[in-house]
């Protein structure tokens, strides 16, 4: 059969512009697959990375500590000053037995600590072996305090993770060095990495951590208590024991139990909600903006196989003409669309894997991965299987079109 230059050129045409709406039709449901793993990816890190202000803190736990009052009781006026005490911790333990780990602890103004020639500014905090259960170190080398730190009042200390960079660039295990505070050499039992941006008496990782009663015969402290930290029991929700725990604490120091700002109780309970209902709303958003993204791809894929049909009218009505039966060419059009948006798709997912890749690279410290901005397999997974339905109904009803075709009109279209 000849074919002239004329009609050479109008079939080359008619393929040069299906490339380019393949390909621009393609770029969309990429775009479209790209954004909705990049987001889930990145709200995962994001997500991660906040948990890590929060890191180690018990979900069920309170921090009670005294402030200037705010109301006048009892014949005292309002602002004044008032301490708590050692027998307070004993009051918790008697009136609010739903109460697990209720553990006093200790601040001072801090010192220059000093190891060699180098030395870095510390907080200084007093705390009891079981203070770790209210707030989970990330022991880096040694142990914690124990038991026999506190009965015996040992010179020994936790540190965290900026002091020990600071005073022992060289790394390596510091435990049984000792470092200098002030006139008082005291020896490293233990490196906390905890991150936490959640810090009482101290800035994260420059806290030094000793005996609570050490502290409290080096510092001439008396009975006085800065702040108890407490976790409730199995079920117990912290929010519900605050006005006890108030009232218990107030009744013995002639404050309004009623004075929320004068017996401050912190429940990070409040903030674990917060950041769950947060992310809440963020996952909805991303999987909206992202499936939204991804149907207005497969919009595209349905346009450009309508138009694909409609060029290839005649083919399809010779196809007809020699048998093909309507789920043949049912097929054959669904099976393209299913491929156009496979293809597209798995490169948006490769290609954001990648990004995300890059992206825990860069939050990596000592070679530990701060934040995993990842997507994990069932995830994957999930959105091939869009992909594919996507595909199919992109493809229904450019099908339904080239079923209608008759191989007499396909013929009189020529």
């Amino acid at each position: 059969m000849r074919i002239d230059i004329d009609s050479y050129r109008e079939i080359l045409d008619t393929l040069t512009r299906n490339k380019a709406r393949s390909f621009l039709t393609g770029f969309g449901v990429f775009w479209g697959v790209f954004m909705l793993v990049a987001l889930i990816g990145g709200g995962n890190g994001m997500k991660e990375m906040l948990n890590q202000n929060f890191e180690g803190f018990a979900t069920n736990s309170s921090m009670i500590w005294a402030q200037p009052t705010t109301k006048a009781y009892k014949g005292f006026r309002k602002g004044r000053m008032w301490e708590m005490n050692y027998k307070d911790v004993e009051r918790l333990r008697q009136r609010v037995p739903e109460l697990d780990v209720i553990s006093p602890v200790l601040f001072s103004n801090g010192g220059t600590a000093y190891f060699a020639d180098r030395k870095t500014s510390v907080g200084i905090n007093g705390v009891q072996p079981d203070y770790q259960r209210v707030n989970e170190p990330k022991m880096r080398y040694g142990r914690f305090l124990n038991d026999m730190d506190l009965a015996q009042r040992r010179k020994v200390c936790v540190i965290g993770k900026k002091t020990y960079k600071e005073l022992f660039p060289q790394g390596g295990d510091p435990c049984g060095s000792f470092i200098r505070v002030d006139s008082i050499y005291y020896q490293v039992v233990g490196v906390d990495f905890n991150v936490s941006n959640i810090n009482f008496g101290g800035e994260a990782g420059s806290t030094m951590l000793l005996p609570i009663t050490l502290m409290q015969q080096t510092y001439n402290m008396g009975s006085d208590v800065h702040m108890i930290a407490v976790t409730g029991r199995k079920g117990v929700v912290m929010s519900g024991l605050a006005p006890r725990i108030r009232e218990t604490i107030a009744r013995a120091h002639s404050v309004d139990p009623t004075d929320e700002q004068g017996i401050m109780v912190f429940n990070t309970e409040v903030l674990f909600q917060m950041l769950d209902n947060l992310f809440s709303g963020v996952n909805f958003l991303i999987w909206l903006v992202g499936l939204g993204t991804l149907l207005a791809g497969a919009i595209g894929v349905s346009n450009i196989m309508m138009v694909t049909v409609r060029e290839r009218t005649t083919e399809i009505g010779i196809r007809r003409a020699i048998g093909a039966t309507p789920r043949n060419i049912l097929s054959q059009i669904i099976s393209e669309s299913i491929v156009l948006t496979l293809v597209a798709g798995m490169s948006g997912i490769l290609f954001a894997v990648l990004i995300l890749q890059m992206l825990e690279m860069g939050n990596t410290e000592d070679g530990i991965v701060s934040a995993h901005f990842q997507v994990d397999f069932w995830t994957a997974i999930l959105a091939a299987v869009a992909i594919s339905l996507m595909g199919v109904l992109a493809g229904l009803a450019p099908a339904a079109r080239a079923m209608a075709i008759k191989p007499v009109d396909a013929m009189r279209d020529e």
